[in-house]
């Protein structure tokens, strides 16, 4: 492994950049799973999909636009499709969780029609929706680096805001939070999930976006304590399945997927054991008393 990160820029590349989306998709996830809104990582994965399946079916009609990323493309639908959720939720005030499958199922039947236009299914798209480790780019690598400073500049200069957000909705209203740092945490959530495609791929994003603040969710009692603990859990998972599937030569999106939903089962075995001791010893101790 390690002279494969010496030799090849490509695993660089790749660990550079799981290490990376390991960091700011549990950072982001934590708001994202307390405000109940976990589905809306995968409604946008399939928009990012149609977004850079459009991409592809471009550059195939106007070769000129080959040196444009198709990951752009995806970003720029990933917005879209947040803005679109945003608005759908505040016409349908009284069913907002109707938005998301509504912009799911508006992704895949874009990715569907344009990954049929782009020459259909290719070795390039098959590692976008699993992931890839060969996948990731020096481009891709200076957007994930770039998408990272805007998400750690939005945290650290609204945490307070996004807070408020988080627990109390109806408290920010009452309080004049701004709707346009709602506006512009549902665009980093989208820039956040279209970093995370290549390494993790479309199918698979979410569950690393959720799935550490699950596991944390069991643990921790602080918000900031949910953070810090999803972040190491998601830097683990993702620097060991990305060495895993080196190694046994798959998509290191499942296996990332795997060993997270592994240390899910693991916790909450500890924790049922820890509480089956705890009652025994009260029983015990009240055995003793009388």
């Amino acid at each position: 492994m390690i002279e494969a990160l010496l030799n090849f820029d490509f695993m660089r590349y790749s660990m550079l950049s799981g290490i990376l989306i390991g960091f700011i998709a549990p950072l982001i996830g934590a708001f994202i799973v307390v405000r109940r809104l976990s589905l809306i990582a995968d409604a946008l994965s399939h928009v990012t999909l149609g977004g850079i399946s459009f991409g592809m079916f471009v550059i195939t009609i106007i070769p000129a636009f080959a040196f444009i990323n198709p990951m752009w493309f995806g970003i720029l639908f990933a917005i879209i499709g947040a803005l679109l959720i945003e608005y759908l939720r505040t016409s349908y005030n009284n069913y907002q969780e109707i938005a998301i499958p509504i912009i799911m199922s508006a992704g895949i039947a874009l990715s569907a029609i344009f990954i049929s236009l782009a020459d259909g299914f290719n070795q390039e798209i098959v590692g976008l929706l699993f992931g890839s480790i060969s996948a990731v780019t020096l481009s891709d690598l200076m957007t994930i680096i770039a998408i990272v400073v805007i998400v750690l500049a939005f945290i650290l200069s609204f945490y307070k805001e996004l807070f408020i957000l988080s627990f109390d909705d109806e408290y920010s209203k009452v309080i004049g939070i701004p709707k346009w740092i709602q506006l512009l945490f549902i665009i980093i959530v989208a820039m956040v999930i279209s970093a995370s495609m290549r390494v993790v791929g479309i199918l698979l994003v979410s569950a690393l976006i959720t799935l550490p603040v699950a596991i944390s969710m069991r643990i921790t009692k602080g918000f900031k304590q949910l953070i810090i603990l999803s972040v190491i859990i998601g830097e683990i998972s993702v620097v060991g399945g990305l060495i895993l599937a080196f190694y046994m030569n798959i998509s290191p999106g499942g296996v990332i997927v795997v060993l997270l939903v592994l240390i899910l089962a693991i916790t909450m075995l500890f924790q049922r054991f820890k509480t089956r001791a705890l009652k025994g010893a009260a029983k015990n101790e009240n055995g003793r008393s009388n």
